[in-house]
């Protein structure tokens, strides 16, 4: 695939007053052969877009999703999955059109992601438009229409739908919405995001509840494979499994995207969700979310993967999140929990914060790359770019585009980085554009601006 065309650049003054409160209330019969596609699958897949919306959808980051460590220094948080899909994609499911762009932090403005739409400028809008909060997870089920309104979700302004008489927001509003005087107030059914953290506690029941959601009958099973418990289990087109599989749908439901591959001897178990093209080795992989094209193997517990993302070997990791172009070494385990059984920390240095989780892993930025053998203790933030190895483990706070071993890595040098990601993008097949490395240096730069 191509890569996107670089957006435009935007300008986000950060204002510091708190706002936007209401104060009132997914058949191979032999191995090798391709399995059949559920019939439904399809229709759980495709997006019902309105043909002719009334008014331009974008979504943005405000000011606490700017502090969305390691992930906001890559990319809008409107490209983080949670459960099933993307919160973009979860958003254009409910709104049934296409988010046109997202307002993001300054140095995202040539973000360039196959199948993920540009940043806007802020200040470039024009209504009538929509504004959705990122950190705003809408129910599947909420109603949507092109009606003016302030739009709440559980008490909080999530965003504002503006007429084609209105003055549409700028800089400033994104940073710390507020309501539109004179608008009517419409709640949205659904739940916020308040922490990056809060992807891996909460997203296991969300994608539960998103792969139940999807309609169809559950295939027959390969020859040769075992199934215990009730829940769907859905393949989509050219999904293959071999004999000796288990899937576990007991605690939830099983999707295997387009051209997933299933090695003998590895238990799934739901809810899981595979994304097209990624290879499931063997292992016990349970309550997973990963692709596209993501190779995993080992003990996975209530983890989720970006695409193109590697476990591709034995060891355990649980708890966890990890961005796009994410290689784990051989033997790269985590912990997830503390031997005090104790709440876990997390930050770096002297403002570490209590996450209120007693198992909680690491977040893994994009672009990270770990070394045989390497552990991650809990509670371990890693940041995008960075390349850890050693016999010692790293420090549980990693500055972004890190390189070395120990609890003191050094910076990670631009061009040697830069050269990396674009050898690691053409090895899958992918064209590593000029684009795509103005973007990579651009973080780069923002990362280790003095």
């Amino acid at each position: 695939m191509d890569g996107i065309p670089p957006g435009h650049g935007h300008r986000r003054v950060g204002s510091r007053h708190r706002g936007g409160e209401r104060r009132t209330p997914r058949d191979a019969a032999r191995r090798g052969r391709k399995t059949r596609r559920s019939p439904g699958t399809d229709r759980h897949r495709f997006l019902l877009l309105r043909s002719a919306p009334l008014t331009t959808l974008v979504m943005f980051d405000d000011e606490r999703a700017d502090g969305w460590a390691p992930f906001a220094l890559t990319r809008p948080c409107g490209e983080l999955v949670f459960g099933r899909w993307t919160l973009r994609e979860r958003l254009e499911r409910v709104a049934r059109t296409r988010v046109a762009g997202h307002v993001t932090r300054p140095w995202l403005r040539r973000y360039a992601e196959p199948g993920a739409p540009r940043c806007l400028d802020a200040d470039g809008l024009s209504a009538p438009c929509t504004a959705w909060n990122a950190r705003a997870v809408p129910s599947l089920d909420a109603a949507w229409d092109d009606a003016p309104a302030n739009l709440w979700v559980a008490g909080r302004l999530a965003g504002v739908r503006l007429g084609a008489d209105a003055g549409p927001p700028r800089a400033k509003w994104f940073a710390a919405p507020r309501p539109r005087p004179g608008l009517p107030d419409r709640d949205v059914p659904g739940v916020w995001l308040g922490q990056p953290w809060d992807l891996v506690s909460a997203g296991p029941d969300r994608r539960a509840a998103d792969l139940a959601a999807a309609p169809g009958p559950a295939p027959e099973l390969p020859d040769g494979c075992w199934r215990l418990g009730n829940a769907p289990i859905r393949f989509g087109e050219g999904a293959q499994v071999e004999p000796g599989v288990l899937f576990d749908a007991r605690e939830g439901p099983i999707e295997l995207g387009p051209g997933v591959e299933v090695r003998a001897g590895t238990r799934l178990g739901g809810p899981l969700y595979a994304g097209a093209g990624s290879r499931l080795l063997g292992g016990h992989i349970s309550s997973f979310s990963g692709g596209p094209r993501c190779r995993v193997r080992g003990e996975i517990d209530r983890v989720t993967m970006l695409g193109y993302s590697n476990k591709a070997h034995h060891g355990f990791l649980g708890h966890a999140y990890l961005g796009r172009w994410v290689n784990l070494g051989a033997a790269t385990v985590n912990s997830d929990l503390k031997h005090t059984y104790g709440s876990i920390r997390v930050g770096p240095p002297g403002r570490r914060r209590d996450t209120g989780l007693v198992k909680f892993g690491c977040l893994i930025g994009d672009h990270v790359k770990t070394g045989l053998g390497t552990r991650l203790e809990t509670g371990t933030v890693v940041g995008a770019g960075s390349s850890l190895f050693g016999a010692e483990p790293p420090p549980r706070w990693v500055e972004p585009f890190s390189w070395g071993d120990g609890r003191d890595p050094e910076p990670h040098r631009r061009g040697d980085f830069l050269s990396t990601a674009a050898r690691v993008v053409e090895r899958r097949g992918l064209e590593g554009t000029p684009e795509f490395r103005d973007w990579l240096g651009d973080m780069w730069d923002e990362a280790r601006r003095p």
